[in-house]
């Protein structure tokens, strides 16, 4: 039976280990770690089974520490010249990279390395150029977003976030019914998304002819998180007031029907605020509220959300042979999505006593 480790450390080391233990180096973190279990009770076949290495590793792992402490477990530098295409690479990659993206050259691996050898003589690989800006300097090739916050008023938002929070609240006791309204459209050319495919995998997807497209004319219920969606060819207010009917058959007044107040959140696009639909929201304003959300803010309807969920997760990666069969397998993914987002899954079942 193994006896129990000779390894001690103060409160000052504990602090360390712990720290080191979180380091971007996975090496470090785990010899870090190794040494908080040993200082925990745990033996070194334990140790080196939770991290797949051998017994003697986690003794080589101790037995640096109880010599040179937590610097011993830190990553060693290899001796040799110093890295001069790396440091130089870095310093020219921080003085182009490190401002707002917008209004800027598009740095490539093309373009950094150019730039480099022009600022500093010195020509670096693009290869290496990767690993150095990944590995050393915390640079990521991502992908940019659009963004409306400069075209927003900051004190309308915050006080739409704080009004939908509370209506939330009211939904989420059953006070009221939360409907969230908005449109969008998915084409018969296959929406792309990312995807788990083996190494090698061919991940081409037939685009044929021209592309058609079919407006989708949606309603979020907030409280169950069920999507209503009403489809088109196009999206004009006749459309939205065709949606506004549902609304009349699914939620509005009925006699035997026990009524509650219904709050629908709207944007101001177009269909919404011509005159046409005014006069149709008007004429149930006795039972329907409008809650107008302020310009520039599709962050607050939470419709957003399912419209990229339903492109990303159920029509992506599908050719469809015309605006017909796109229109089926919009509601059919609706339907789905139904299902899997549904957030009480009892409520559609009986439950025998």
């Amino acid at each position: 039976m193994a006896g129990k480790s000779p390894v001690v450390a103060s409160a000052a080391q504990r602090r360390d280990l712990m720290a080191l233990s979180h380091s971007r180096d996975r090496g470090e973190a785990d010899r870090a770690r190794a040494l908080l279990l040993t200082l925990a009770g745990w033996t070194s076949p334990r140790i080196a089974e939770a991290f797949g290495v051998r017994e003697d590793t986690v003794r080589l792992w101790r037995s640096a520490f109880m010599e040179g402490g937590v610097d011993a477990l830190r990553r060693s530098v290899a001796l040799g010249p110093a890295p001069v295409k790396a440091e130089q690479a870095l310093a020219v990659a921080e003085a182009v990279l490190s401002g707002p993206v917008a209004d800027r050259p598009n740095w490539t691996l093309p373009r950094l390395a150019d730039e480099s050898e022009k600022r500093s003589g010195v020509r670096i690989s693009r290869s290496c150029l990767s690993v150095v800006l990944r590995q050393k300097g915390a640079f990521r090739w991502r992908r940019p977003r659009h963004t409306l916050k400069g075209r927003q008023d900051a004190q309308a938002v915050d006080r739409a976030g704080l009004r939908r929070k509370l209506l939330k609240a009211q939904a989420e006791a059953g006070d009221i019914v939360l409907l969230f309204g908005d449109e969008s459209e998915a084409l018969t050319h296959p929406d792309l998304a990312h995807a788990w495919a083996k190494k090698g995998a061919d991940l081409r997807i037939p685009a044929p002819g021209q592309a058609a497209k079919v407006a989708m004319l949606g309603l979020l219920d907030w409280a169950p998180r069920e999507l209503i969606v009403r489809t088109s060819r196009s999206k004009r207010s006749a459309d939205f007031i065709a949606l506004l009917d549902q609304i009349d058959t699914q939620y509005g007044p009925m006699p035997g029907r026990a009524q509650k107040p219904i709050v629908l959140v709207l944007d101001n696009g177009p269909i919404h605020t011509c005159k046409v639909t005014r006069a149709a929201l008007a004429e149930r304003a006795s039972w329907l509220t409008v809650e107008w959300l302020p310009r520039y803010t599709p962050e607050l309807n939470d419709i957003e959300e399912l419209w990229r969920d339903l492109k990303r997760h159920h029509l992506a990666h599908q050719t469809f042979s015309g605006p017909e069969s796109l229109d089926a397998a919009i509601h059919e993914a609706t339907m789905k999505l139904n299902r899997e987002r549904h957030r009480h899954p009892l409520a559609s079942h009986r439950i025998a006593a």
